[in-house]
């Protein structure tokens, strides 16, 4: 039997890998679902689709046969407001409305949806507005009380669930800091980490670390997200379940990085702690000039390559905060209780992104600087 994915969010860090590994997987058909225009891995097929049109999402949604899998990786992020935005009450309304908008059409009798994925993160447990949480941070836990989107969509997919007689299964999952190859993301730091490296590179400077103080933190491999949704696609395990997922180590910023210069090809400097996003401000012209030299493929405007992700980075670098800071960790032990057992080394995760973005021209060599000089 073949199943048909709908990959809502493909032009995202974690929807480009979702659509690029169901695409390769046999038995699956993959669909992207994007409001922009889409990068089709072999395989696949595009829905360009703005999901806040709950018309446009309804005429295209509602009358597929095929549809038996949802992977729902699309987040609204007000333009400039990241961080600040993630308890705006419009942006949650907004967030809710998307995924209603995606499920509705969808969930009807004879319908042929089965399952349903969402992301939610560690805002999940008040990462983002309290100074300390319980080491590991599980996923029975009740509810950090604050007010946050994911609860929304969380809610809404148990009430339509019910109401559908519980003829389709969902599965949260909590990702930590995720890291990809996906341009103007608006959480994915890789490309604007590369571009403050090469534009350094540039003046004759070593790669500095930018950041705050150190922290024990996790990350996670976006393809690992994508084997992870393949697996609660099927697994009944998974059914109507929330897990945590990451690497399956830890890391800290200053101890990464020099496998990061390594990876870029360049020195590390001494740390020199600044806002990535100040000091990406105003570079467009030397972001150009770099394009030009290297005859790079990555797209001249600066914004369109790194997104949001340079006050993303800022966020998860503790830019501008004092030490020591507590570690946030995530128990990932129930996922692995439940079947789900890929695991990435960190440092090996950050020298493959950066080397597959130099693989494809979006960033330059140490060999083509060579060649330069």
């Amino acid at each position: 039997m073949t199943n048909t994915v709908l990959v809502v969010g493909a032009t995202g860090v974690v929807g480009q890998a979702c659509l690029r590994h169901f695409a390769a997987l046999p038995g699956w058909r993959a669909v992207g679902v994007a409001r922009r225009a889409i990068a089709l891995p072999a395989g696949a097929t595009a829905l360009q689709l703005d999901l806040q049109d709950a018309a446009a999402c309804q005429a295209a949604l509602g009358a597929r046969e095929d549809i038996t899998h949802v992977v729902y990786a699309a987040v609204y992020e007000q333009p400039g407001g990241l961080v600040g935005g993630w308890r705006d009450q419009e942006q949650m309304r907004i967030n809710l409305q998307m995924l209603r908008n995606v499920v509705e059409p969808l969930d009807r009798p004879g319908g042929a949806l089965r399952h349903v994925t969402i992301m939610q993160g560690g805002k999940a447990y008040g990462v983002h507005i309290h100074p300390q949480i319980a080491v590991p941070a599980r996923e029975r836990w009740p509810r950090d009380a604050h007010e946050n989107f994911y609860w929304l969509q969380e809610d809404f997919l148990r009430e339509r669930q019910a109401r559908s007689g519980n003829a389709w299964h969902f599965t949260i999952l909590r990702p930590r800091i995720v890291f990809g190859d996906a341009a103007g993301s608006n959480m994915n730091p890789i490309p604007a980490i590369g571009v403050y490296a090469w534009l350094r590179h540039e003046q004759g400077l070593p790669l500095s670390y930018p950041g705050g103080p150190p922290r024990v933190n996790q990350a996670i491999d976006a393809d690992l997200i994508a084997q992870a949704c393949a697996w609660a696609a099927e697994s009944p395990n998974a059914r109507n379940e929330t897990f945590n997922l990451e690497n399956g180590d830890v890391f800290v910023w200053q101890n990464v990085w020099p496998a990061i210069a390594d990876a870029l090809g360049m020195p590390v400097g001494e740390p020199e702690p600044q806002s990535l996003a100040e000091a990406l401000a105003g570079q467009q012209p030397a972001w150009e000039r770099l394009v030009d030299k290297y005859r790079l493929a990555a797209p001249r405007d600066l914004a369109a390559f790194i997104g949001q992700g340079a006050v993303y980075a800022d966020f998860q670098m503790n830019h501008g905060k004092a030490g020591p800071l507590p570690p946030v960790i995530m128990s990932s032990v129930k996922i692995r209780q439940a079947g789900f057992h890929a695991c990435m080394d960190t440092e090996d995760m950050f020298r493959k992104w950066f080397g597959l973005l130099q693989a494809r021209r979006m960033l330059p060599t140490a060999q083509q600087a060579r060649d330069q000089a």
